[in-house]
């Protein structure tokens, strides 16, 4: 029996801009592609650089391939085109499709769209910082409590189109969103049933030309569009300037959590995000107990402030995702009063590093810097560092400075590209070298 989505999609002649190698990209064309849809598949990378994507494809002869740049013409005389995260907000490839009047759509808002027509509650989380915990503590602790609930959005691995099958009426649907997902949200006019709003900090200033205000509009698409029933939840540091869009839901700000709870994740930031998912929880109907046992049984997601190893005296975290200044700053915040070795640098992204470089000098140990511009930016800001050229060499060096006790930090505050592909790779060489230790 059709459903609305395969209705919407079979048949259909789709140009899907962005391939990638993270596995968003293929699950929505396999989905597409096995729905019956017409597809182009367009992309800056080559074949070569996308050979283990196009793989997993290859039983589809209902794709086509026009790779290593995009053609004006594959905008034209189509149904619609599906858009990646990250496309340039110029782009003259988006223009030629709107000039031809062909739609424009994000996957993740598709899937909000039909999810949301199937009777799921939807609950959206975004913010600059903090926004994969919280949703994956909000999901745990359903999953904890017996509830049906699925976990997509800006998730390693995971074509959120591609859950559209899985889902029915009744079950709660957690999306980690960032900004460019949510300018889909704004293209379709709809927000989550449930919207948090973490924070917002200074990130992506480079796609956004700096211009902050471009940034925060994006991710206001998480309530702009919400109903008089729907729920809206925020941190503390972003309250005013939510008050001031003026969003149709009066927001709220979480009471802390009891003292006596008991978390397993490091740092104040952490306790402000368990704090929001406590809140979401109570509006989904758990109960304080449910909540409890759900946040205290939550381990830390793979690359945020995680507890990666404990070697001898020493023991080392994994905060790759830590793109940012502030995140950093806020990791290193974490371990006041501790010896801290910490291993940063990365590629520049234009942000304020003051403050980061301030806290690096009060540390009492080196810091390990990794290549890049931004690292080249931040070394003349520095007291004492030692520069490592990879990632094994630099967990190598810091854990030799720990000299057996104390904390090694891996938090880059930069993002990856450069040395890695992309924050995943970097991610994954961090494993890899702590294996090395082991």
């Amino acid at each position: 029996m059709d459903t609305a989505y395969t209705t919407f999609f079979k048949g259909k002649r789709v140009t899907l801009m962005g391939l990638g190698l993270l596995g968003r990209g293929i699950g929505d064309a396999r989905f597409l592609a096995s729905l019956g849809a017409d597809i182009i598949v367009t992309d800056l990378k080559t074949e070569k650089e996308l050979e283990s994507s196009l793989a997993e494809l290859k039983e589809f002869p209902n794709i086509t391939y026009h790779l290593g740049g995009h053609k004006l013409e594959d905008f034209d005389d189509r149904d619609m085109v599906i858009k990646a995260a990250g496309v340039p907000l110029d782009s003259i490839y988006i223009a030629e499709a709107k000039k031809n009047g062909v739609p424009v759509y994000m996957s993740t808002a598709l899937f909000a769209k039909f999810a949301t027509e199937a009777g799921v509650r939807l609950v959206g989380v975004t913010g600059t910082r903090g926004k994969s915990t919280v949703s994956h503590l909000i999901c745990h602790a359903l999953e904890a409590a017996g509830k049906p609930v699925h976990l997509g959005g800006n998730i390693r691995g995971i074509s959120t189109l591609e859950m559209l099958p899985e889902i029915k009426a009744g079950d709660v649907v957690v999306l980690e969103l960032d900004s460019w997902q949510l300018q889909g949200f704004g293209d379709l006019q709809i927000s989550p049933h449930v919207a948090v709003f973490t924070n917002l900090l200074d990130d992506h200033l480079n796609y956004y030309k700096g211009d902050i205000e471009a940034y925060f509009w994006d991710k206001a698409n998480i309530f702009t569009h919400q109903k008089p029933a729907d729920k809206l939840i925020v941190g503390a540091q972003v309250l005013g300037k939510i008050q001031n869009a003026n969003p149709p839901m009066a927001p709220m700000v979480p009471p802390p959590l009891p003292e006596d709870w008991n978390l397993q994740l490091v740092g104040e930031h952490n306790k402000g995000n368990a704090a929001l998912a406590a809140l979401v929880l109570r509006m989904l109907g758990l109960s304080d107990n449910e909540i409890k046992l759900g946040l205290e049984s939550f381990e830390p997601v793979e690359g945020r402030l995680q507890k990666a190893a404990a070697i001898g005296g020493v023991t080392i975290y994994n905060d790759n995702n830590a793109t940012t200044p502030d995140a950093t700053v806020a990791a290193l915040d974490s371990f006041a009063g501790e010896r801290v070795i910490l291993i940063a640098g990365g590629t520049d992204k234009q942000l304020p590093i003051d403050t980061l470089a301030g806290k690096m000098n009060a540390l009492d140990s080196d810091v390990v810097l990794l290549p890049g511009t931004g690292t080249e930016r931040l070394k003349p800001m520095l007291t004492k560092y030692v520069e490592a050229a990879s990632m094994q060499e630099a967990v190598i060096k810091a854990f030799d400075a720990a000299k057996g006790s104390g904390t090694v930090l891996f938090s880059p505050a930069f993002a990856s590209f450069g040395l890695f592909a992309n924050e995943y790779d970097r991610n994954d060489q961090f494993l890899a070298a702590l294996k090395q230790l082991q």
